[in-house]
């Protein structure tokens, strides 16, 4: 397929328009024309890159690409290497951050509650393009119950900061990613529990003094399942070969 075509055929999927991001979502890099094989990955570091290197990828297809608003312009240090190495092994980088996250199927926070067995309710800032979600379980769970069924799913045990009570976990709000701050609108809204990639320092006095339970279950974690999906999609409607690599980040 064509790269541009590729392009525009991701954002039909994604509907990146409809959402303001930090960063442009679509084709960051242009390589070569014609793409056959895609590897996907979480974040374009200069790892992932090799790697599709070294498996001969026309396109690396990543949740974290570059032009962040609030990062340098200059194409110097490592971000010149980065973006060096892509252009003379003629690879395409393509990225999708919050459209990625959002997605009704294929995105991170509907997986990552598929993965726990939470029953979606709807948007946790109250529209359809939330980037945090709340939902429910069909059975009430402790927190060590609700702590050891992340790590099973994600091969990581979570942080859990608990609340001044010892509050049982039927509602939880939910965020992947650096989407620690949310767990405030989640004590708006009554929530017993909020599980998110990152936590700050603050989070930590927000949790308890708000009374909910609070899961960092790893910004990279919870965050690898959108961008595989969407290789997987990609493989099974146009049979591109597809390859997820994942490189290991225990942030």
């Amino acid at each position: 397929m064509d790269n541009l075509k590729l392009e525009a055929l991701l954002n039909q999927k994604l509907n990146p328009q409809l959402i303001k991001d930090y960063c442009p979502n679509g084709l960051q890099v242009e390589g070569r024309t014609e793409i056959k094989k895609i590897v996907t990955g979480v974040t374009a570091s200069q790892a992932l890159i090799e790697q599709a290197i070294e498996h001969n990828a026309d396109a690396l297809l990543v949740h974290h690409g570059y032009f962040w608003k609030s990062e340098p312009e200059s194409i110097r240090g490592m971000k010149g290497q980065r973006i060096r190495s892509l252009i003379q092994s003629d690879i395409n980088l393509y990225a999708y951050h919050l459209p990625l996250d959002i997605h009704p199927e294929l995105g991170n926070n509907k997986l990552l509650a598929d993965l726990l067995g939470i029953h979606v309710d709807g948007g946790l800032e109250g529209h359809p393009q939330s980037v945090a979600m709340y939902g429910h379980f069909e059975q009430a769970l402790t927190a060590d119950e609700l702590s050891q069924r992340i790590e099973q799913a994600l091969q990581r045990r979570p942080l859990h900061v608990a609340p001044n009570s010892n509050r049982i976990i039927k509602t939880v709000g939910w965020c992947t990613g650096g989407g620690q701050d949310y767990v405030d609108l989640a004590a708006q809204h009554g929530l017993d529990a909020f599980i998110s990639g990152e936590i700050s320092e603050r989070t930590t006095y927000s949790a308890r003094e708000q009374n909910v339970h609070y899961f960092a279950a790893g910004h990279h974690a919870t965050e690898r399942y959108g961008v595989k999906a969407l290789g997987e999609w990609l493989a099974n409607e146009y049979d591109f070969e597809v390859e997820f690599i994942d490189i290991d980040n225990p942030v």
